[in-house]
């Protein structure tokens, strides 16, 4: 949680929230102007947004600017196996989990940053299940490998803690996601990763800490990857995509010392809940550009 800027009160829809004086929220209320952006030296090379164009448009929180630009950012993530039946439980109906073997399913518990974004730097922790596509038929074997080819997983969020105010508005008003405010560390770098949370009352929910695969660089939109959120927004079901542009990162299987404790929190109590045990993959993003959209509904047989 961001405490050692001078912060200003801006209008966000028909909410006041405190933000950075002079960051960019403060400066472009998520209309920037990207020939500004590029001299930041904090952010790198931007070509990868100039290809996406921003619209206004009408929301929960009234008009706003979409899609939502991050900047630079890094991510951790432990894939974890759970039984099918106890990630089914967690699920609304119609969703279901996309099954990896027999009998289990996935849940991956991410702890991202984000350095330089629209609504200024923060940090955000998210419990997600892995569910198969709205319009998926056939074997759930397919569906997998098939996701994994066009890197494009879908996936239904439990938890999505964050540690500034805006991002919380955002989260919980313009998409209707489970999201509290909260104190979050994340450190990544070449030698090692170390991530926690504390619960609403100061305490360690979860911590994670483990020793960085090889890290490699790629060239810029090689290796785009698509995550589409499904959840209810005022009681009907919306898509909401995420486009991740990684350009340095390392991804280990079965990684070994790996150190994820559970120390009792509410996210501690849902990995518990969830059964979830063996770390199946390791994800380390040293660097990575995000585009966030807003949810439209879903149009499809089940889930309209």
């Amino acid at each position: 949680m961001n405490t050692d800027k001078q912060l200003t009160e801006v209008e966000f829809g028909q909410y006041k929230v405190k933000v950075p004086l002079g960051g960019y929220y403060d400066r472009f209320r998520m209309n920037p102007d990207l020939n500004q952006v590029a001299k930041d030296p904090a952010v790198g090379n931007i070509d990868f947004f100039r290809k996406i164009p921003k619209t206004q448009i009408a929301s929960r929180v009234g008009l706003v600017w979409a899609p939502n630009f991050y900047y630079r950012s890094a991510h951790v993530q432990v894939l974890m196996l759970a039984p099918f039946q106890q990630l089914k439980q967690k699920l609304p109906v119609p969703l279901e989990p996309l099954q990896a073997f027999p009998g289990y399913g996935l849940v991956a518990l991410t702890f991202f940053h984000y350095d330089v974004c629209d609504n200024d730097p923060y940090n955000e922790v998210s419990v997600t299940i892995v569910v198969r596509p709205p319009k998926a038929e056939g074997s759930p074997v397919i569906e997998l490998f098939r996701s994994m080819r066009q890197r494009h997983f879908y996936a239904h969020v439990l938890a999505l803690p964050v540690d500034t105010e805006i991002a919380r508005i955002r989260g919980v008003y313009g998409y209707q996601l489970p999201k509290w405010l909260t104190q979050i560390n994340v450190n990544i770098n070449a030698a090692t990763v170390n991530a926690d949370l504390t619960t609403i009352t100061g305490q360690t929910d979860l911590s994670l800490s483990a020793n960085t695969p090889r890290l490699r660089q790629v060239k810029s939109e090689s290796k785009i990857t698509k995550t589409t959120m499904l959840h209810q927004v005022d009681q009907q079901w919306h898509q909401t995509l995420v486009l991740s542009n990684p350009v340095r990162f390392a991804q280990k299987l079965f990684p070994k010392r790996v150190k994820l404790i559970r120390h009792g929190g509410p996210l501690s109590q849902l990995l518990d809940e969830l059964n979830a045990s063996t770390i199946l993959r390791l994800d380390v993003v040293e660097d990575a550009q995000v585009v966030l959209y807003l949810p439209t509904p879903v149009k499809v047989k089940g889930l309209d």
